[in-house]
């Protein structure tokens, strides 16, 4: 059975596509086009009632009926329940994948978001006070998840969810008007997912019509 992507080519929809790569999970993408507002129709509304994506419907769920999940960081901890990748079974070694995970989405996801925000603003003024409010925050961000990896090679000690959460936000440094130079551990575990075949293919994926 395959699960069925709902998903527009953003760094939420890539953490997704990146996991399920990397979890061998087979699916089909269908598209929404964010920008033709696309996420408002009453059929992806049923699916994901905060009309945002990306979400999924799985056919073949744990208990044999269909499911569908809806944000980021539940899906990812959807799939690693589903296939007991990615997710420690310790509820010690879990604690930092949540951690994580929970940092990536209240904070290293919204405030890079709003850079992409500012920088389009057309008013000088508020162009320049917003950018330099959420630039500063963005580079704080950043200076935290360095600090973290330079205690080991991942953000929650093995490969998780979390990483791949992270990278999905990370993938987009240079619309953050950030330099990977700047934060050598950043840099370096950038480079070590990207050189995994599966990040590859979850980034290769189409999830969009104008790719």
């Amino acid at each position: 059975m395959t699960i069925t992507l709902h998903v527009w080519n953003t760094p939420n929809g890539r953490k997704i596509s990146v996991a399920l790569e990397e979890m061998g999970l087979p699916y089909v993408v269908k598209p929404v086009n964010i920008s033709k507002g696309e996420q408002h129709d009453p059929d992806f509304l049923r699916i994901s009632p905060n009309n945002r994506i990306p979400a999924i419907v799985d056919t073949d769920a744990p208990d044999g009926r269909p499911i569908s999940v809806f944000e980021s960081g539940a899906i990812l901890l959807y799939l690693g329940e589903k296939t007991g990748k990615f997710l420690p079974a310790s509820l010690r070694e879990r604690v930092a994948v949540t951690e994580w995970l929970m940092w990536q989405m209240g904070g290293f996801g919204p405030m890079l978001g709003q850079v992409h925000h500012f920088r389009t603003v057309e008013s000088e003024t508020d162009r320049a006070y917003g950018l330099r409010r959420y630039s500063d925050e963005t580079r704080r961000l950043y200076g935290v998840l360095d600090r973290r990896l330079k205690e080991g090679e991942f953000v929650a000690g093995n490969l998780s969810v979390a990483d791949f959460a992270v990278l999905g936000w990370a993938w987009r440094h240079e619309r953050h008007q950030i330099s990977l130079n700047d934060f050598p551990n950043v840099k370096r575990w950038y480079e070590t997912l990207f050189a995994r075949p599966g990040v590859q293919r979850g980034f290769a994926v189409k999830l969009d019509e104008a790719e």
